[in-house]
């Protein structure tokens, strides 16, 4: 097991020299029990973000499917491998705790880059991965002493999966991931990159600022945590993926994630190495497509190791979250949760497609593989 941490940023990826961390922790063949969880380098609250972005009053519910509210059981007891599966369960994904959810509408699908390209052309929105990293705003959120990196590398940038061309250590994300001058939105791999002909892909490069401000234009929100998973099952009880128990690369292709070998081998059984459209996949349960893989999604909630712990001899009442945030690896920082997984998630690295699966980031990062859905309150 190695633990996510603030370190020097690697000379590799050419940005300053504290960052959090969040790199998938590896899985031993002997243990499936871990502890909290990460999956991609995450710059520190780098960003002085003035929202200026007018509440929008769209608030259309086209593209968006209906979930009648109920109870269930929210987090996972461990009991992942009951289909071979060598994935692990978080530590903070206990224990399992009964959750009441009001009825909500929901996207059926991530966030896409045509709707994205709307709220943009509407607004002049310009993303945090757009705007150039502001010094003052990263060392409140690092430790004392973090010394100022170089002005040359506090430049509007985004993180980048590039495939290995062979095996590495786990433990060495760097290896994966580049901070990519120039990589947003409409640049996904960065200059020379585009979009063209992928109006139907999931935006990426999106942060949880970046989503809450789409939200507020188009009269929508981000789900809460217990909003999300309570959809990812779509009806079914204590099952691990979104369409069941079978696992992931058994049977038909259910969703875009890493088949083979991290980092260097995607067989390319669902079809694609990054990035799928949106419903290439079926549907779970509710008509949601792609709750698993292809791309993380923001949720509203604060990231706290504990929440489950402290919520767990309580029915919770349409929870959203913890009012402070704490991940010991990294405690002077502040993380949303996100959930889902990515194309980048391989039982070896990542099983973050299981319903459970908690992720957590700073607000303010972006990459390759981070985007959201949005969701409306039902009227009672």
């Amino acid at each position: 097991t190695f633990e996510t941490r603030g370190v020097r940023f690697l000379a590799s990826l050419s940005i300053f020299s504290k960052i959090s961390i969040f790199s998938c922790k590896s899985v031993s063949d002997d243990s499936h029990i871990k502890s909290n969880h990460q999956c991609m380098p995450t710059p520190l609250e780098r960003f002085s973000h003035s929202d200026s972005v007018v509440n929008g009053t769209q608030n259309s519910k086209e593209g968006m499917v209906f979930i009648q509210g109920g109870s269930f059981e929210m987090g996972s007891d461990g009991n992942i491998k009951g289909d071979g599966e060598k994935g692990y369960v978080g530590s903070d994904e206990f224990p399992k705790h009964q959750v009441e959810i009001n009825s909500f509408w929901m996207d059926a699908t991530e966030v896409t880059n045509i709707q994205f390209k709307a709220f943009v052309d509407a607004t002049g929105y310009v993303t945090t991965a757009e705007i150039a990293p502001d010094w003052e705003e990263i060392k409140k959120s690092l430790p004392p002493g973090t010394p100022r990196p170089p002005d040359s590398v506090l430049a509007p940038a985004s993180l980048v999966f590039i495939q290995t061309d062979g095996p590495v250590l786990l433990q060495d994300y760097s290896q994966w991931w580049r901070w990519t001058i120039g990589a947003h939105w409409r640049h996904p791999f960065g200059p020379g990159s585009n979009i063209e002909g992928k109006d139907n892909y999931p935006v990426v490069h999106i942060s949880w600022d970046d989503a809450q401000s789409y939200c507020k234009w188009a009269g929508k929100r981000l789900p809460t945590e217990a909003e999300w998973e309570y959809a990812s099952r779509g009806g079914q009880t204590n099952q691990i993926y979104s369409w069941g128990n079978e696992h992931i690369n058994k049977g038909i292709s259910k969703a875009n994630s890493w088949e083979g070998d991290f980092p260097y081998n995607n067989e390319l059984n669902d079809g694609y190495l990054y990035t799928a459209p949106v419903k290439s996949y079926l549907p779970n349960g509710y008509g949601l497509y792609d709750m698993a893989g292809n791309v993380w999604e923001w949720c509203q909630d604060w990231y706290h190791i504990d929440y489950y712990k402290m919520i767990a001899n309580e029915i919770s009442n349409n929870p959203d979250g913890p009012n402070v945030s704490y991940d010991p690896d990294e405690p002077y920082i502040k993380k949303r949760v996100m959930k889902g997984g990515s194309f980048m998630c391989n039982d070896s690295y990542c099983s973050g497609y299981r319903n459970s699966m908690r992720m957590k980031s700073t607000p303010d990062s972006s990459s390759i593989h981070a985007g959201f859905r949005t969701v409306v309150d039902a009227k009672p």
